[in-house]
């Protein structure tokens, strides 16, 4: 336990650890001292000087080293003359603080007139207006009138693109510094710096494109000002305007808590709409952070020219004709759910197949839930805790692409001095903050992740471990592939089941995918065999996209299919239902690591829609079996009752909140940002269910070792999904289809680093870019997923021409 220091601020005495600044101090018993620079995620900087106070030490006798005593016995403290910076300073013994007496004031004005020297009137049309720590301060502290001559005005560029997704101003700018070293420390992507001197100090991007990161815009959130801001939001609303909703990103497995701020447009009819997402906190999940892609992607969903919608009349008629090919059915029909439904569309589902007696599977790229499920993270467990002598392996994935918060959660555990192992078929950018990196050909997975524990050094800090947590993915894997290494991982943590802070945890690729899991909902392994001449009813999944489906989906029997776009399985549908976004309605979902999660509706309903759950219910009714509407507690309820890992859970421990650090929210921008307090809850762990699997595990396997080329699969953030796709800024991000391969294999077949070459696999043809990765071993190629013809296990391609590149008088 840390050792304890006394002091005094502002006639308030406290006691706080040893280490602590004197700014969170202060915190802890109500006394806000304004900062601009400084952060509390964040190294201090002591650049702003806003925070400026006056400290006094007791008066030390250097010959003793004892404390100065005053008549009434009290140590004598001895103010400094100058005022000093309360975010630079640690806390020490019997220090005492003042920060509201008038010299401390004077100081803080001085500084405060200083900063809005050359900063611009924006208030009016600034983004930041009604949450700008600047603009709090200046109203409540701030000259009545300026001294600054207006002709000595530094004027500087508006509207500069950092990158594609980030604006700056540079006349709003103060020079903080928190966007940059955001990126260098919690990012670690330094993509973004300082250029010139004195008061022509600009931000700028080293990066090419610019401002090349997955997490730029927390940089926004963070900005003490409005000087940065995101694509999507410059000029979209007024804080005021808007009323944040809560919700839970479903668009990777980590389950960020997020916030969409929402008001009624004027030009869409008083339509209420999204205006942007932001970070909701949640220091066991996401902390204060999110990703780009669950910023920027998805939400514009509900607004699709592509929606889904049914009239009554309609929505009557194709419930008839769904029941009627079920009840004929019955156990000749099959379910099969999509990984992003709500654990009430599930559990409705499950219900429904229960009542017919048919079968029902997810719609999943992954196996190894039945690991996760037993050998997950237990109640009480928080990758936030994890540091020296703890052991963490990464298996088979590029978690930057695959779930980026967990990037920065494993890049700061692996600061705290937890020891991080990444095996991987190719570099990631994990690599650069593991203590051991492990190299494999794709086809070896099994064979290497068995054997980490016989080597020399590495095995013997993963046997001495303090605790243990094993991340396995599916990079250039499969579903029997995943599910091998699943149970490969599983050794490793096996005889720390249940114990705190231990535990694996699959990298699914959809958000509620360990949920499925969790209610014994099993993957679907051979789609072809399962669908042939049965009534095939399918929620939430497009299985038609995956090439090889296509025919097989059309020899089905009857097909009905639910969802919220217009897809490949709707367009071979004989029945389609309209499904509600993700923003308009209310559900639960559990994340990789186990917690369950609730989301809320943030906007109203598409008229012509209805919750997957809903829809299931009434098609249930219409077989004749008995089914009620999936209420969130009621469900829970139902799954404590028949599920072993939600024995304890129920809406009251969901949706509890307890006070947690850095305080967010209104009246804590100067200090954190914009980032939202979490008054809806913050999940609750499910319980471990123990002895659900077998003893032995799966023995390792070599890889195939034959001359055939391969497409194995991977993931890159930013794809040809729909929640990519309705962004264009992103889509323009994720480009055409870019296939890597190492110089040998390239060598081989003649082509180059960004030559286009013409593939043939699953049957079809492609057109694709190349893209050399030394780092690659192996015969292979990886082919993003998400793209036109993409796979989703390793599979034959053949190579059948290099395209010449169009001239630019021909393109003219």
């Amino acid at each position: 336990m840390a050792k304890m220091i006394n002091l005094t601020i502002d006639d308030k005495t406290l006691s706080v650890p040893e280490g602590t600044l004197l700014v969170d101090a202060a915190k802890t018993v109500g006394v806000d001292i304004p900062v601009f620079c400084y952060h509390p995620k964040m190294e201090p900087a002591g650049m702003c000087r806003q925070c400026l106070v006056e400290i006094g030490r007791p008066m030390i006798d250097r010959t003793t080293g004892k404390p100065v005593l005053a008549e009434d016995g009290t140590p004598k403290v001895q103010f400094m003359p100058k005022l000093e910076t309360a975010c630079t300073n640690l806390v020490s013994e019997g220090m005492v603080v003042k920060t509201e007496n008038k010299r401390v004031k004077d100081g803080q004005k001085e500084i405060l007139e200083f900063l809005l020297t050359n900063h611009p009137l924006d208030c009016p049309i600034c983004d930041k207006g009604g949450e700008c720590s600047l603009q709090d301060l200046t109203l409540e502290d701030g000259p009545a009138l300026s001294r600054f001559h207006f002709e000595d005005k530094l004027r500087q560029e508006k509207n500069v693109a950092l990158g594609d997704l980030i604006f700056i101003d540079r006349e709003r700018c103060i020079q903080c510094g928190r966007c940059i070293r955001f990126q260098d420390q919690i990012a670690g992507e330094p993509v973004l710096g300082f250029y010139q001197r004195g008061k022509a100090t600009d931000v700028v991007t080293f990066s090419e494109p610019g401002f090349d990161s997955v997490f730029s815009g927390n940089t926004t959130d963070i900005c003490p000002v409005g000087a940065l801001t995101t694509v999507d939001f410059r000029f979209g609303a007024r804080p005021w305007e808007m009323i944040n909703m809560p919700s839970v990103c479903d668009l990777c497995p980590v389950g960020c808590n997020i916030s969409y701020s929402v008001r009624r447009e004027v030009r869409t009819g008083g339509k209420i709409v999204v205006k942007r997402a932001i970070p909701r906190q949640n220091e066991q999940v996401n902390e204060i952070w999110m990703c780009d892609k669950g910023r920027f992607a998805g939400y514009q969903i509900a607004e699709s020219k592509h929606r889904l919608s049914l009239t009554d009349e309609q929505f009557s008629i194709n419930v008839s004709k769904a029941a009627a090919a079920l009840k004929d059915a019955k156990r000749e029909s099959v379910i099969i759910v999509g990984e992003k439904l709500t654990n009430e569309d599930l559990f409705s589902l499950h219900t429904l197949s229960r009542g017919l007696g048919a079968e029902i599977f997810s719609w999943s790229p992954m196996g190894g839930g039945e690991y996760t499920r037993a050998l997950g993270l237990p109640p009480g467990s928080n990758l936030g805790n994890l540091g020296a002598g703890d052991v963490i392996i990464v298996a088979a994935s590029d978690v930057y692409n695959e779930a980026p918060i967990y990037f920065l959660r494993l890049k700061a555990a692996a600061s705290r001095g937890a020891t991080l192992v990444v095996a991987a078929a190719r570099a990631t950018k994990l690599d650069q903050f593991a203590s051991f990196v492990v190299r494999y050909a794709y086809g070896d997975e099994i064979e290497t992740i068995k054997g980490l524990e016989k080597k020399d050094k590495l095995g013997k800090l993963i046997s001495e471990a303090k605790n243990t947590v094993v991340f396995f993915g599916s990079d250039g894997l499969g579903f029997e592939g995943t599910s091998e290494l699943a149970a490969v991982c599983a050794g490793y943590v096996r005889s720390k089941a249940g114990k705190v802070n231990n535990g694996l945890i699959g990298i699914w690729q959809n958000g509620n995918a360990q949920g499925v899991f969790e209610q014994g909902i099993k993957p679907l392994a051979n789609f072809e065999k399962t669908v042939k001449d049965k009534v095939v009813y399918i929620a939430g999944a497009n299985p038609a996209r995956d090439l090889e489906n296509v025919e097989a989906l059309k020899g089905a029997k009857f097909v009905i299919a639910q969802s919220v776009l217009q897809n490949e399985t709707t367009q071979i549908a004989n029945v389609v239902f309209a499904s509600q976004a993700h923003t308009e309605r209310e559900g639960t979902m559990v994340n990789a690591e186990r917690r369950l999660q609730h989301a809320f509706s943030a906007v109203p309903a598409l008229a012509g829609t209805k919750p997957d759950c809903d829809i299931a219910v009434e098609i249930g009714r219409a077989c004749g079996i008995k089914m009620d509407i999936p209420s969130v507690a009621n469900v829970l309820k139902r799954l404590a009752e028949t599920e072993k890992a939600f024995v304890n859970i129920s809406l009251a421990a969901v949706d509890k909140v307890e006070e947690q650090w850095p305080p967010v929210g209104k009246g804590e921008e100067y200090y954190s940002g914009t980032v939202q307090e979490n008054k809806n809850g913050l999940g609750a762990k499910l319980a471990t269910v123990s002895g659900f699997i077998s003893a032995g595990l799966s023995p390792a396997k070599s890889g195939e070792r034959d001359e055939i080329l391969k497409a194995v699969p991977v993931t890159q953030l930013y794809d040809h999904s729909p929640e990519v796709a309705v962004n264009q800024k992103l889509n323009d991000r994720a480009g055409d289809l870019r296939i890597g391969m190492n110089r040998p294999t390239a060598e081989k077949y003649q082509v180059a680093d960004a030559d286009t070459v013409q593939l043939q696999l699953a049957g079809k043809t492609t057109e694709a870019t190349v893209k050399i990765d030394e780092s690659i071993a192996g015969n292979v190629v990886t082919y993003p997923r998400n793209y036109e013809g993409s796979v989703s296990k390793p599979t034959a391609v053949e190579m059948l021409a290099k395209l010449e590149k169009a001239s630019a008088e021909s393109k003219n």
